[in-house]
């Protein structure tokens, strides 16, 4: 494994997903309920920055690796999935919208593992609807954490919402990348 700059960043974002969780843990009186959900919203949101940063950084200094490519995936699938876990437990997000997101996710990885596996992972490369997918989770997660109400904006509302669309947008990305990848796994399984 080579340190570099992107690498650490992404190691930052990983080791801050305890952090992220515990906050919500922490016992009761030691932080009011509107500054956990701050803190909360400002580390996934920094963690989503640094997602597009370590990227842009591995671009730019052409300290692309494959160890990086590996564990960008990963840091954000993690984090997402914490939020999500952690969204449901608080009662702000409904479980069947957490279980799509995160089995979709584990899916397509174990499919793009599997497509690697036959040399063809560029047939499951990220396309524009996994983008969107992931931009509508990515600003409705933080709208759920942080909560509290806005003015002119319903916040429980409006992150609900966002997250049942990214849910949806969730299945069809998915059917999209099964679809491109079904000719292949039916040649695989024979």
């Amino acid at each position: 494994m080579r340190w570099n700059i992107p690498n650490l960043i992404t190691w930052g974002r990983i080791a801050l997903i305890p952090v992220f969780v515990l906050l919500f843990y922490l016992p009761q009186g030691w932080l009011r309920p509107e500054v956990v959900d701050l803190w909360a919203t400002i580390i996934f949101t920094a963690a989503a920055i640094t997602d597009w940063l370590d990227g842009f950084l591995a671009r730019r200094l052409g300290q692309q690796s494959r160890f990086g490519a590996f564990l960008d995936p990963v840091a954000d699938k993690l984090m997402v999935a914490a939020a999500l876990i952690v969204l449901v437990d608080l009662g702000r997000a409904h479980a069947l919208a957490a279980l799509i997101i995160i089995g979709r996710e584990i899916t397509i990885s174990a499919l793009r593992e599997w497509m690697a596996e036959l040399g063809n992972r560029g047939s499951v490369a990220v396309a524009f609807i996994g983008k969107l997918k992931t931009t509508v989770q990515l600003i409705a997660i933080p709208v759920l954490l942080y909560w509290s109400p806005l003015p002119h904006f319903d916040t429980p509302f409006w992150g609900q919402a966002m997250l049942w669309l990214a849910a949806l947008l969730t299945i069809v990305s998915m059917i999209y990348y099964l679809r491109r990848a079904w000719p292949l796994l039916r040649e695989g399984m024979t």
